[in-house]
């Protein structure tokens, strides 16, 4: 999967990476910085293209998409969890939750989104703006909304990367629990050892390249 920056000289971020995850399966991406994880997680979810080869999620080829159809396949297939959180700010908790059901038209997406903020335990934060909570419950929203879109693949960069050690294994805790609960296959990046060890596959990159495929040692 190179990837060309513009100049004169192609810069290859990924390269000859050959790669199929099964449904239910969940997979950590590892490796130093700037080794491609982040690149492999953008190809793999839709929102960045290769220059080359192919990308197959739930049957849909996405290199043969426009922009337009891969933000649909989204929308449909996949939810996000990011370092950063990217909740709205300018929202509650609950109507941050709200979003993917209301912008898919559901019956009551309120209830819906009540559950789910039930289950990261955050009913009585319900009506707090992200700013008014700390970055262990911002996450906690942005798990809730992420499942909110009822996703079939969920992926995530970086998820406890923000938070300290205590904070970040019970956002690990809550993450695989939902995650089972839902059936959701689950790839993300990590340089959490502990987290790459919830899952049942490691994949890691050096220099853009698949180096290891194993089962995870727990």
């Amino acid at each position: 999967m190179p990837v060309n920056d513009g100049a004169a000289e192609e810069l290859v971020i990924l390269a000859a990476v050959d790669l199929e995850i099964n449904a239910g399966e969940s997979v950590a991406v590892v490796g130093a910085s700037g080794s491609g994880k982040t690149t492999l997680l953008g190809i793999l979810a839709g929102l960045d293209t290769p220059s080359d080869g192919s990308v197959s999620l739930d049957g849909n080829e996405l290199t043969l998409l426009t922009e337009e159809q891969r933000a649909r396949v989204r929308g449909s297939l996949v939810g996000f969890v990011f370092q950063s959180f990217q909740l709205l700010g300018s929202l509650t908790a609950l109507e941050n939750v709200m979003l993917p059901g209301e912008l898919r038209g559901d019956t009551d997406p309120r209830r819906d989104a009540m559950e789910l903020l039930a289950k990261v335990g955050l009913t009585e934060r319900s009506a707090h703006y992200p700013r008014q909570l700390s970055g262990g419950e911002q996450q906690r929203v942005a798990i809730a909304r992420a499942f909110a879109s009822r996703p079939k693949v969920l992926f995530a960069d970086e998820p406890t990367g923000n938070l300290d050690t205590v904070t970040g294994a019970r956002i690990i805790d809550l993450l695989f629990g939902l995650n089972d609960a839902y059936g959701t296959t689950l790839v993300l990046v990590t340089h959490d050892a502990r987290l790459a060890d919830r899952c049942d596959r490691v994949i890691e990159l050096d220099g853009g390249r698949v180096v290891a495929n194993r089962a995870s040692a727990a």
